[in-house]
């Protein structure tokens, strides 16, 4: 079972929708029956609201389910309402990107595709604390959490049981200066150490490589169980969009095919990265 408490959720949810849409009944049909609203029967199964062991209960009888699957279900929802280490930030760490964190920590694949920065979970210090001081609306100790949750994240990769990572980052990643030459220095080096680690794989997309796909930048998620679907995550300035459906991971994952294919080898792309290095060392 999934680990971190997001995840959970996660899995809670997917049982719920898979019981009821196996009784072929609506949401609205199950909160008559239990004399609910359908929107509540609709919440648990989104994530959107908190489970309580009675309404547990309630649709495990009407559902016919077994005393170990109800269990099951109780436990979920126990350890959903626990903590993760990156939500004692508060306010530093938004609620939409809360939830992205909980589903990294229990990847077992990760296929990301950046277009105008270095991925997170290669950023250096200074490079981090840069690109959060341009939200202006951050105080400095917000920034500084922010920045901490960050680098934390990155653990994942050198764990022992850490994700297969696969980046493809656009040219214009390694060539946008955030900082100055010394952040972009010591970023680049980071970035070659990072692609170094046995389960990660680096491909840059160079300002030639003719026709990709054209789309922003979108992070692929899989993970260790089986029922537990593989999912698009996207982020914007004050929201994120979560794509869940076969239809959406099939053109997610046509398109990340697509560019690691227009994108440089792995030994290339370490060359390629060593070279503006160098123009950075000037």
């Amino acid at each position: 079972m999934a680990g971190s408490p997001t995840a959970r959720r996660r899995r809670l949810s997917i049982e719920l929708k898979q019981l009821r849409e196996k009784s072929a009944l609506t949401c609205a049909q199950v909160g008559e029956a239990l004399d609910w609203s359908g929107s509540k029967v609709n919440r648990m199964e989104t994530g959107s609201g908190r489970v309580q062991p009675s309404d547990l209960d309630a649709l495990c009888r009407f559902y016919g389910t077994s005393d170990e699957l109800r269990e099951f279900l109780k436990s979920l929802a126990r350890q959903a309402r626990t903590r993760g280490w990156w939500q004692v930030h508060g306010t530093a760490i938004p609620e939409w990107f809360n939830i992205y964190i909980g589903l990294e920590q229990d990847a077992s694949a990760i296929r990301q595709y950046q277009c105008e920065l270095v991925p997170g979970l290669m950023q250096t210090e200074a490079y981090a604390g840069e690109l959060h001081m341009t939200g202006a609306h951050m105080s400095v100790e917000d920034i500084e959490r922010a920045v901490r949750v960050r680098l934390e994240r990155q653990a994942i990769l050198r764990g022992p049981s850490g994700p297969d990572a696969w980046f493809v980052v656009s040219e214009g990643a390694l060539r946008n200066v955030i900082g100055d030459r010394t952040v972009m220095r010591e970023q680049l080096e980071r970035v070659l150490n990072t692609a170094d680690l046995p389960t990660v794989t680096l491909q840059i997309l160079t300002f030639d490589s003719g026709t990709y796909p054209a789309t922003g930048s979108f992070t692929m998620l899989s993970f260790p169980a089986q029922e537990d679907p593989d999912l698009v995550y996207r982020d914007g300035i004050t929201d994120a969009v979560y794509l869940e459906g076969e239809h959406h991971v099939r053109e997610y994952t046509r398109a990340f095919d697509g560019l690691r294919a227009a994108a440089l080898s792995p030994q290339r792309s370490a060359q390629l990265i060593k070279s503006v290095l160098k123009e950075y060392s000037r």
